[in-house]
Parts: structure tokens; C-alpha cells; sequence
């Protein structure tokens, strides 16, 4: 898949994953199946599902290190800003610097152009937060919060995986 396919793709989740509600609750059972397929996979995973007031799931797996926190922060910080995947993000800039231009004047220390945190859209209300994952290549931590929303809400998760997630 090219990237301008991959980045239709993307788009297509972005659009299609949304939800009708949004709460602790659900935040929960998301960050809690991420965090059980890394422990029945042993990947080193950092997951955090926030608002962009709160946190509401936050967990690390074994194998992680006090970076891939902070590789949380810096994805989730992107989606905040561009209310898109951090992933397609990082896509757009695929043949130029992978970092956000200077006129943006965007500080590097909180923001990355790299795949892992995934917009939470609610219907009537827009991007109110994101679901994070920080430990894998930036595809498989894309994957990896795109499966669980797929499972989450009943979808079937190859019909919108990226190849070779």
C-alpha cells in the first residue's frame, strides 16, 4: 500500500471509529483490552485513553521505560492539536522532515510526528480526547489502538487494518 493509500485508510477509521458516547467506563474496557492482549502477547506497551481534561486509563506493560511515556504525551499532544491521528500525521509529512515546520513554532519536546494515538470522536460533540500506545513500531502501536476500537464497538477489524498490522 502506498502512502497516500495508507492515508486514505486512515482517514476511512478516523471517520468510521467513532462513538456514540464516550465515558470512564469505556475508556476502561479499551486501555484494559490493549493491556491484556500486551500481556498475552508480551509486548511492551505504554496505553493511555484520556479527555483532554483527565486521564482515565493508564497502564505499562513490561519492557517499557519512562520514554515511551513521554512518546505518549508527545503523539497525544498532536491529536489534541489536529484533531487526526498521529499516525496520518506523520504520513502527511512522508519526503519532507518528519517534524512539524518552523512557522508552526511547535516545540519537538511535546510533539511527534509519529503513529500511536488515535482521536476519540464523539457523535454531536468532536474530538474529545485520545487512546495512545507507545512501545511498538508506529504501524503495529497504530494497529494496536485501531483493533481495539474496532472490538469495542462491534466492527470488524480487517475490514479497516492497514497491511501488516
Amino acid at each position: 500500500m502506498s502512502v497516500a493509500e495508507d492515508i486514505t485508510a486512515i482517514m476511512a477509521q478516523e471517520r468510521a471509529l467513532g462513538f456514540s458516547r464516550f465515558d470512564e467506563s469505556v475508556a476502561f474496557a479499551i486501555g484494559s483490552a490493549i493491556h491484556a492482549r500486551a500481556v498475552r502477547e508480551t509486548l511492551p506497551l505504554v496505553v493511555d485513553v484520556r479527555l483532554w481534561d483527565r486521564v482515565l486509563f493508564f497502564c505499562a506493560t513490561h519492557g517499557t521505560t519512562a520514554d515511551n511515556a513521554e512518546w505518549v504525551r508527545r503523539k497525544t499532544n498532536v491529536v489534541k492539536l489536529l484533531h487526526k491521528s498521529s499516525y496520518r500525521a506523520a504520513l502527511q509529512r512522508v519526503g519532507e522532515a518528519r517534524s512539524f515546520p518552523p512557522d508552526r513554532a511547535l516545540n519537538p519536546a511535546d510533539y511527534v510526528l509519529a503513529g500511536g494515538a488515535f482521536p476519540v470522536r464523539v457523535e454531536g460533540a468532536g474530538v474529545i480526547g485520545a487512546i495512545t500506545v507507545s512501545g511498538l513500531p508506529e504501524r503495529q502501536d497504530h494497529g494496536v489502538v485501531v483493533e481495539a476500537i474496532c472490538h469495542h464497538l462491534g466492527l470488524d477489524h480487517a475490514a479497516f487494518a492497514l497491511p501488516h498490522e
